[in-house]
C-alpha cells in the first residue's frame, strides 16, 4: 500500500455543554474543514486521542462529530478552566492531520455540599461580641455562576455570617457573635448554614450548627502567619514533614490548649496530608505527582478547648523531577508496503508525549541502524517514519523497526516501540490440501451440527493472498443436495453434519470441498471427501413369528403325550442393524411352568424339557425375550400362549375368558383393504396401458404404406426410402457440433473470391485536413481514479507547414471533461487531469482535441482519444436493505430456496464481484449452518433442514457480503427467519382414554334432569393460533334427542329428561376438529349406560363383547377379493410376457415368401416396403465431434450409381452387382451401415449380419 504524506496543520474548535446525550452532534467537521465525505471514507478517517477515552466519535457517513461517551466536566477537568478536549483527526493516503478542540462548558449539575452534615460548638457565655467561629466551607464542583455564590445563616438572633475572599478565589466562612450569650437563659441553640450556587435552577446545601453555651473562655487562638509557603520534591516519600504551623492563645489552663486540624472541605487534601493535632506538624500521607497537581492549598484550623478558633493557609508547591518516560503512541501504521514504493513513502505516524516539564519533557527520537528507513519530526510532538531508500522484498520480506525516544532530563529516561512491517507479495500460489482425499467416520444418530472432522489447506502466499476459504461444491446425494447432509465452515474448514444420519438409509457418500484463496483473481483447488456412516445399536429386534395381536388366544397346542424335546414352536426375529448389533439371542423370561419348557439360545426354538403329564395346566403362558449383542443391548419380548391339551373343546373351555381384541382385527382389516386397493390399481393400470399400446399401434398401421404390386423399388446408392416403410422404420437424428474455428467444424463457410479492405487512420474521427498534422507521441489508455491532479495522460506534437500567422496553432478540448491541455514547448502539448477522477461517476472519456491555426480562413484538425478510468477498491458492498425478514412454512423440503439477499458494489470487475458468506453463529446451541445455507455467488438462502414450528419459531443470523478486491471490503446484514405454523398435527384426545376393552365409560341415572353433565371430552392440539382452536361435535349417537356436546368445551349433557323408555346402551361418537386449513380431526367413542344400578348395566352389556364371527367373515371376504384380483393381475402379466416371448421367437424364424417374384435390393440397401426380414426397429445413437475426421458420420459426396440387373430366367438366385468404384474406398467415406442381406441358394437362406465399420 502506497501512502503519500501531506500533513495539514488546520485546526477547528467547538464548544458544547457537559452531560450531552450520547449521539448528540458536536459539529459538521467535514464542512468546517472543507473535506469531502468520500475523502473521509477513502482516507479511513478516525479520531486519535493519544490513548485516552474517546469522548467524541466520528460519523464518516455524514461527516459529523458525535458524543459517544458521557462527558462530566468536573471529573474531566476539576476546577481547571477552560475545560477542553484536544484530539486529532487522521486521514490516510495521503496522510493528513487536523487538530480539533472541543471546549466543555459547565452546567449546573452539582449541588453545593458540606463534608459534614452538622457542626458542634461549645462557646463560653463570656464570649465577647465579635468573637469569630470558623465554619466549614461548602464544596460545589461546578464553576463560574454555577459554582458556590453565597451563604446564609438562620436564625440570626445571636450570630451573623461573615464572608472573606481568599487568594484562591474561595470564601472564608466565619460565624460572628453579635449578641452576648447567657447560659442561664439559653443553654444551647441550633443554627442552619445554607450554601447557595448561582445556577439555573438554583441549588443549595445545608449544614446543621449546634451551639452549647459554656462558661468563660474569652480569647481565641491566633496563628503566627496568615499564610505558609512550602516547596517539596514530587518524589518525597510518605511521612516527610512538610512544615509546622503554630498558633497561640492568651488564655491559660485548659482554655489555652490549642489543637490543630486540617479543614475537611477538600477530600483530596485530607488523604494527601496529615497534621499532628498537638504540635501542628504537617506530614505527607500520600504520593505526590507534579503532573496531576503542582500546588496544594491547605486550610489549617486552631481550636482551643473553649471552642474559639483561628485559621491559616499552607501553600505547598511541588517541584518537578524527571520521573516519566516518554509515551510513544502509534497514530497510524502501515502493516504492509509494496516493494516498489517510492522513497519517502510514509510508513507510520507517531505521537510522542512526556508529561514532565521543561527539559524533562523535551524528547528526541531515533531508529536503529542498517534499515532503509528514517524518522523525522513533522510538528510539535508528531513524527513520521518514511522510507529512505528503495525496498526489495526478495532481500528482506519483513522489518522490525525499533523507535527509541529519550528526554533531556537527568538522568535521561527513554521508551521504545518496535514496528513490524511486511513487504507485500502477489498471488501466485494455489491452496494445497494436506491430503489428496479425505475419509472420515461418523456414528449414526449424531446430533445435527456435530463437527465431523476438519479439512486443511495451506497457501504459500502471504496475507490476503494466503487467506483460504472453504466452499462446498454443489452436488447431490441420492437426489438431495449435499448441503442438506453436511456444511463446511468457510474460515476453519470444519465439516459439520447438518442432519442426523441413519446407517440403515445411507452408509457412505462423497462430496467435493473447494479451497479458495483471497487473492485477486482468486485461485482454488478441490479435494474429495468421503464420509463413512458407522452403525449404532439403535433398532430393537423385531419379532416376525409368532405375530403379536391382542386377539391371539392360543398360539400353539401341545398334546399331553408330548415327550422330552417336543418342538412347540419357533420364535423368529430379525434386527435391521448390522454386525454384532444384529446378533440375536433368545431367553425365557417368564413361564407358567419353567420346568416344562426351554428356549434355544441361538435358534429361538421352544421345546419341552420333560414329559408332559395330566397335572400340567392347560393354559401355559411363555414370555420370551429377544436380545441383540449391541452395547447397550436392545430387546423385544413376545408372549406365546401354549395349550396343553389333546382336543380343541378342552382348549375352548379354558380360554373363554380371553376377549377378542378388536384392535387386531381393525389393523388386519385396514391392511387387507390397503393391499386390495394397491393390487387393483396395478391391475387396472396394466389393462389401460395394454389397451393404449394396442390403439397406438393400430393408428400407426393405418399410416404406413402397403403395396401388393410385384414392382421392385430401386433407390440410388446410399439414399434411404423416404416413405418410412423400410426395415429401419425410424428416422436417424444426428446432432452436428459447430466450433468458431471453421477448420474444425463439420461444416464450413466458403470464402469469397475477393475482399475489399477499408483502411482508415484510427486516430482520426473527423475530416482530415491537409494543413495541420497531429501526432500522438504517447498515450495512456487507462488512468487510475486516484490519480493526482496534473497527471499526464497523453503527449502530442502538432505541426502546421504554413508560415507566420498561418502556422501558429492553438489547441483546445471540446466538451465538459476533467482534463485540460497545456503547451509544454514549441509544438508540443500535454493532456493532463484537471480535477479529481471518479470511475463510479464516469468510467470512460472520449476526449476530442481540436487544433486551429490563425490563418484566414482558419483551418483545424481534431483527434479523439479514448481514456479508460481504472477502478480502485474504494466502495464496500451495500445491501439493498438494512435488515431482512423472511417467512417459511414449516415442514418444508430440505434445500428449499427461502429468499435472496442482494448487495451491490459500485466498483468494477474483480472489485465489484460480491461473494456471500454465512457468519458463524449458533441457534439454540446448534450452528446456524445446520439450519440455512447461502449461495456464495447468488445470495440465495436455502433451508438446510425441514423446520418444525413447534420446535423453533424464529431465528436470526448474519450474512457477510465481501467483494473481490485486495484487501477485500465487506458489510454485514441481519436476516431473521420466521417459521409459519402449518396445520400438521391432528387433535389428541386425552379423555376418555380409548382402549379395546372399554365397555361402559359413563353411567347416567334415570332420574337425570335436563342439562345433566354426563362427561367431558378433553383434547389438545400442539399447533398454534387458529390451527389449535378446537370444536366438538356429536357425529353419531344411539339417541340424538337425548345428548348434546358443547361446541367449545366438549361437555356431554342431556338435552331432555331421561325416562324409562330410553335404552340402557347408548353409544356416542364425538368428533374433535381444529380450525386449520384443511382441518384435522380425531374421533372418540363414549359408551354411556342409562341405569340406576350396576347389575342392570351388566345384564344389558353382555352382548357388547366383540362379535368375532363378523370380523372373521369380513376378513375372509377381503382375503378372497385380494386373492382373486392378484390372480387376475398375475395372469395378465404372464400373458403379456408370453406374447412378447412368442413374438421374439417368431422374429428369429426365417422369412418365407409365397410370391413367385423374389425381390432384389441394390447393394447395401434394405427393403423399403416394410416387409423385410428385420421387422423391428433398430435404434442407433451416433456421436459426433467437432473434428469431422473423427466423427462416426460425415456429409459424404455422392458416389457412382449401382445398376439393378434382373435375369428373368432366374427364380431362385439373388444376384448382387457391385458398383465399379465403391464409395468405401474413398478416404472420407462415412461409416458403413450394412443392413442384413439375404441370399437364396436352393431352398436355404443365408443371412449377412449388420456391421458398423468406423473409417478413420
Amino acid at each position: 500500500m502506497l501512502f503519500c504524506v501531506s500533513l495539514v496543520h488546520a485546526q477547528v474548535s467547538y464548544s458544547i455543554p457537559e452531560e450531552m446525550a450520547k449521539g448528540s452532534v458536536v459539529g459538521n467537521i467535514a464542512r468546517d474543514l472543507d473535506v469531502d465525505l468520500k475523502r473521509l471514507k477513502s482516507g479511513r478517517a478516525r479520531i486519535y486521542t493519544g490513548g485516552g477515552v474517546e469522548y467524541i466519535g466520528l460519523n464518516k457517513e455524514k461527516g459529523v462529530l458525535l458524543v459517544q461517551e458521557r462527558i462530566d466536566r468536573e471529573a474531566l477537568c476539576g476546577e481547571v478552566t477552560p475545560c477542553a478536549l484536544h484530539f486529532q483527526l487522521i486521514l490516510e493516503n495521503p496522510m493528513e492531520l487536523f487538530r480539533v478542540t472541543v471546549e466543555i462548558t459547565d452546567i449546573n449539575d452539582n449541588t453545593p455540599s458540606f463534608t459534614n452534615s452538622d457542626k458542634r460548638f461549645e462557646i463560653s457565655e463570656s464570649a465577647v461580641i465579635g468573637s469569630k467561629f470558623i465554619l466549614e466551607k461548602a464544596v460545589d464542583s461546578d464553576i463560574g455562576m454555577n459554582g458556590l455564590q453565597q451563604y446564609s445563616l438562620t436564625p440570626i438572633d445571636h450570630f451573623v455570617l461573615k464572608l472573606e475572599n481568599q487568594a484562591d478565589g474561595s470564601k472564608k466562612v466565619e460565624m460572628i457573635l453579635q449578641k452576648p450569650l447567657d447560659r442561664e437563659k439559653q443553654e444551647s441553640m441550633s443554627l442552619l448554614l445554607t450554601a447557595i450556587d448561582g445556577g439555573e435552577p438554583q441549588m443549595s446545601g445545608t449544614m446543621q450548627i449546634s451551639v452549647t453555651v459554656l462558661d468563660v473562655n474569652d480569647n481565641s487562638p491566633t496563628f503566627e502567619k496568615n499564610m505558609y509557603t512550602i516547596k517539596i520534591l514530587e518524589n518525597a516519600p510518605k511521612g516527610t514533614s512538610i512544615t509546622t504551623v503554630s498558633a497561640s492563645d492568651k488564655d491559660i489552663g485548659s482554655n489555652g490548649d490549642v489543637s490543630y486540624l486540617i479543614s475537611t472541605s477538600n477530600r483530596i487534601l485530607s488523604k494527601m496530608f496529615k497534621i499532628n493535632s498537638q504540635t501542628g506538624e504537617i506530614i505527607l500521607a500520600g504520593e505526590l505527582d507534579y503532573e496531576m497537581a503542582n500546588t496544594y492549598q491547605i486550610d489549617i484550623e486552631a481550636i482551643d478547648s473553649g471552642g474559639l478558633s483561628d485559621s491559616t493557609k499552607v501553600v505547598v508547591e511541588i517541584i518537578d523531577v524527571n520521573d516519566n518516560n516518554p509515551q510513544i503512541n502509534v497514530v497510524s501504521k502501515s502493516e504492509s508496503v509494496s516493494e516498489d514504493s517510492p522513497v519517502n513513502t510514509v510508513i507510520a505516524m507517531l505521537s510522542i508525549n512526556d508529561p514532565d516539564s521543561d527539559n524533562n519533557g523535551n524528547v528526541d527520537c531515533k531508529i536503529g541502524y542498517n534499515t532503509p528507513f528514517r524518522i523525522q519530526s513533522t510538528s510539535n510532538g508528531f513524527y513520521t517514519l518514511v522510507t529512505e531508500i528503495p525496498l526489495d522484498r526478495e532481500f528482506t520480506s519483513q522489518y522490525n523497526i525499533t523507535v527509541t525516544c529519550s528526554d533531556e532530563g537527568v538522568p535521561s529516561l527513554s521508551s521504545s516501540v518496535t514496528l513490524t512491517l511486511q513487504i507485500s507479495d502477489v498471488n501466485d500460489n494455489t491452496p494445497f490440501f494436506e491430503k489428496t482425499s479425505y475419509e472420515a467416520y461418523i456414528v449414526e444418530n449424531n446430533t445435527p451440527g456435530l463437527s465431523v472432522f476438519t479439512v486443511k489447506a495451506t497457501d504459500a502466499d502471504w496475507n490476503q493472498n494466503a487467506r483460504v476459504s472453504y466452499l462446498l461444491e454443489d452436488s447431490s446425494v441420492n437426489g438431495v443436495p449435499v448441503s442438506s447432509y453436511v456444511s463446511v465452515s468457510a474460515d476453519s474448514g470444519v465439516i459439520h453434519a447438518v442432519r442426523s444420519f441413519d446407517y440403515e438409509q445411507i452408509k457412505n457418500f462423497k462430496f467435493i470441498v473447494k479451497a479458495q484463496d483471497g487473492g485477486s483473481p482468486p485461485l482454488s483447488n478441490n479435494v474429495t471427501v468421503k464420509i463413512q456412516i458407522q452403525d449404532q445399536n439403535d433398532n430393537p429386534p423385531q419379532v416376525l413369528y409368532p405375530v403379536q395381536t391382542g386377539g391371539s388366544v392360543v398360539a400353539e397346542m401341545v398334546p399331553r403325550s408330548a415327550d422330552v424335546g417336543y418342538l412347540v414352536t419357533k420364535v423368529v426375529a430379525v434386527d435391521v442393524d448390522s454386525g454384532q448389533n444384529a446378533w440375536l439371542s433368545y431367553k425365557l423370561q417368564k413361564a407358567t411352568d419353567r420346568a416344562l419348557f426351554e428356549v434355544g439360545l441361538q435358534n429361538g426354538e421352544i421345546r419341552t424339557i420333560r414329559q408332559v403329564n395330566d397335572k400340567d395346566a392347560v393354559k401355559q403362558r411363555l414370555t420370551v425375550i429377544v436380545e441383540d449383542n449391541g452395547q447397550p443391548s436392545r430387546s423385544a419380548t413376545v408372549i406365546v400362549n401354549v395349550a396343553v391339551a389333546d382336543s380343541f373343546p378342552e382348549v375352548l373351555s379354558e380360554f373363554t375368558d380371553l376377549i377378542y381384541d378388536k384392535e387386531y382385527n381393525d389393523n388386519l382389516t385396514f391392511y387387507l383393504v390397503l393391499a386390495l386397493a394397491v393390487v387393483s390399481f396395478l391391475f387396472i393400470t396394466c389393462v389401460v396401458v395394454i389397451i393404449s399400446v394396442k390403439i397406438y399401434r393400430w393408428r400407426q398401421s393405418r399410416i404406413l404404406y402397403h403395396s401388393n404390386l410385384p414392382v421392385i423399388p430401386y433407390y440410388p446408392p446410399r439414399y434411404s426410402d423416404t416413405l418410412g416403410t423400410g426395415t429401419l422404420q425410424h428416422v436417424y437424428n444426428y446432432e452436428v457440433c459447430r466450433t468458431t474455428d471453421s477448420r474444425k467444424s463439420d461444416c464450413k463457410f466458403g470464402r469469397a473470391g475477393s475482399q475489399n479492405v477499408l483502411i482508415m487512420d484510427p486516430s482520426s474521427t473527423g475530416t482530415m485536413q491537409r494543413i495541420q498534422t497531429i501526432n500522438i507521441m504517447s498515450k495512456s489508455s487507462t488512468v487510475s481514479e486516484h490519480a493526482k491532479t496534473n497527471t499526464v495522460v497523453a503527449m502530442m506534437n502538432v505541426q502546421d507547414r504554413d508560415s507566420n500567422e498561418n502556422g501558429k496553432v492553438h489547441c483546445f478540448i471540446n466538451g465538459d471533461t476533467p482534463l485540460s491541455i497545456m503547451s509544454t514547448s514549441n509544438n508540443f502539448y500535454s493532456l493532463v487531469t484537471e480535477t479529481d477522477l471518479d470511475r463510479e461517476t464516469s468510467c470512460e472519456y472520449n476526449v476530442t482535441v481540436t487544433c486551429s491555426d490563425e490563418g484566414v480562413p482558419s483551418l483545424s484538425s481534431s483527434v479523439t482519444l479514448t481514456l479508460q478510468i481504472s477502478d480502485v477498491n474504494d466502495n464496500a458492498p451495500v445491501f439493498e436493505k438494512s435488515s431482512y425478514e423472511a417467512y417459511i412454512v414449516e415442514n418444508n423440503t430440505p434445500g428449499l430456496s427461502i429468499f435472496t439477499i442482494k448487495a451491490t458494489d459500485t466498483d468494477w470487475n474483480q472489485n465489484a464481484r460480491v461473494s456471500y458468506i454465512l457468519e458463524d453463529s449458533s441457534v439454540n446451541g446448534v450452528p446456524v449452518s445446520s439450519y440455512v445455507s447461502v449461495s456464495a455467488d447468488s445470495g440465495v438462502i436455502h433451508a438446510v433442514r425441514s423446520f418444525d414450528y413447534e420446535q423453533i419459531k424464529d431465528f436470526q443470523f448474519h450474512v457477510k457480503a465481501q467483494d473481490g478486491g485486495s484487501p477485500p471490503l465487506s458489510s454485514n446484514v441481519t436476516v431473521k427467519i420466521q417459521i409459519q405454523d402449518q396445520n400438521d398435527n391432528p387433535p389428541q384426545v386425552l379423555y376418555p382414554v380409548q382402549t379395546g376393552g372399554s365397555v361402559v365409560a359413563e353411567m347416567v341415572p334415570r332420574s337425570a334432569d335436563v342439562g345433566y353433565l354426563v362427561t367431558k371430552v378433553v383434547a389438545v392440539d400442539v399447533d398454534s393460533g387458529q390451527n389449535a382452536w378446537l370444536s366438538y361435535k356429536l357425529q353419531k349417537a344411539t339417541d340424538r334427542a337425548l345428548f348434546e356436546v358443547g361446541l367449545q368445551n366438549g361437555e356431554i349433557r342431556t338435552i331432555r329428561q331421561v325416562n324409562d323408555k330410553d335404552a340402557v346402551k347408548q353409544r356416542l361418537t364425538v368428533i374433535v376438529e381444529d380450525n386449520g386449513q384443511p382441518s384435522r380431526s380425531a374421533t372418540v367413542i363414549v359408551n354411556v349406560a342409562v341405569a340406576d344400578s350396576f347389575p342392570e348395566v351388566l345384564s344389558e352389556f353382555t352382548d357388547l363383547i366383540h362379535d368375532k364371527e363378523y370380523n372373521d367373515n369380513l376378513t375372509f371376504y377381503l382375503v378372497l377379493a385380494l386373492a382373486v384380483v392378484s390372480f387376475l393381475f398375475i395372469t395378465c402379466v404372464v400373458v403379456i410376457i408370453s406374447v412378447k416371448i412368442y413374438r421374439w421367437r417368431q422374429s428369429r424364424i426365417l422369412y418365407h415368401s409365397n410370391l413367385p417374384v423374389i425381390p432384389y435390393y441394390p447393394p447395401r440397401y434394405s427393403d423399403t416396403l416394410g416387409t423385410g426380414t428385420l421387422q423391428h426397429v433398430y435404434n442407433y445413437e451416433v456421436c459426433r465431434t467437432t473434428d469431422s475426421r473423427k466423427s462416426d458420420c460425415k456429409f459424404g459426396r455422392a458416389g457412382s450409381q449401382n445398376v439393378l440387373i434382373m435375369d428373368p430366367s432366374s427364380t431362385g438366385t439373388m444376384q448382387r452387382i457391385q458398383s465399379e468404384k465403391s464409395i468405401l474406398d474413398e478416404p472420407d467415406s462415412p461409416i458403413e451401415v450394412r443392413l442384413p442381406s439375404y441370399y437364396f441358394v436352393g431352398w436355404s437362406w443365408f443371412q449377412h449380419p449388420l456391421t458398423l465399420n468406423r473409417i478413420a
